[in-house]
């Protein structure tokens, strides 16, 4: 019986794996779709449409499925999509912004507004928590790419604003309106990247503890489950021990 349990939770977490994966897929898509309608459908010409593509490759998305996406917009096939952003505050009064891709905005905001509100946050105005982040580009590399030194010294070449390195690799801070300039100094110096995207970095931290954690995670993953909400970002802080909880 215990062996029958372990069976199905494993399948259950593989169904959920599977799930995740396939909407992440769908959802990185989208982005290349609606970055090949706005510019050139050549990744070489169109920066967004590169960076769109780069980290579909790191996520490990299909090649055909990147084709498809980008014949899709040629094709005029699909829907006009609308980029919208949503903050609020979730449990315990953290920053949460949530960057949305829809063809109905009445639909997501409705969703949204929901979603915080079933898992303990309210949905705010424009601009309520935009003040405790940064837009910024992201540049990252595999920790054997090289030592901290020889990464910082090739982001000052490239114009980068700053280095964090860990044992787990190096991020590369510039810009937002930097990001494909650096990125393409950095690949031309260090090859290619394992993550390049533009991002919201928090200025300001919200401590967190296990119990807040939990009730964060389960909004965030509400509202990534919306296939309208392309990305979520907090400025959540915890602890190893409580990251290691969760």
């Amino acid at each position: 019986m215990a062996g029958h349990s372990k069976w199905a939770n494993i399948q259950h977490r593989k169904g959920r794996q599977d799930k995740l994966r396939a909407k992440l897929f769908s959802k990185m898509a989208k982005e290349i779709t609606v970055a090949a309608k706005m510019g050139d459908p050549d990744p070489d010409k169109n920066p967004r449409l590169r960076m769109a593509v780069k980290e579909a490759k790191s996520s490990s998305v299909p090649k055909d499925v990147i084709d498809r996406a980008i014949k899709k917009s040629q094709a005029g096939e699909g829907e006009d999509y609308e980029e919208i952003r949503y903050e609020g505050y979730g449990p315990n009064g953290v920053a949460v912004i949530v960057e949305a891709m829809t063809d109905n905005r009445n639909r997501t905001a409705s969703t949204v507004r929901s979603t915080f509100s079933k898992c303990g946050g309210n949905l705010g105005e424009t601009g309520s928590v935009g003040f405790m982040f940064d837009r910024k580009g992201a540049v990252e590399y595999p920790a054997t790419v090289g030592d901290a030194d020889t990464v910082m010294m090739a982001a000052i070449e490239a114009g980068a604003e700053d280095v964090e390195s860990s044992e787990e690799g190096h991020t590369v801070w510039c810009a937002d309106t930097d990001l494909s300039e650096v990125s393409n100094a950095l690949e031309a110096e260090l090859g290619e990247s394992s993550s390049t995207k533009l991002v919201w970095k928090p200025t300001i931290s919200t401590e967190m503890d296990l119990e807040g954690m939990e009730k964060l995670m389960r909004l965030i993953d509400a509202l990534e489950d919306d296939d309208d909400v392309q990305r979520v970002t907090s400025n959540f802080e915890a602890s190893d021990e409580v990251m290691e909880q969760l």
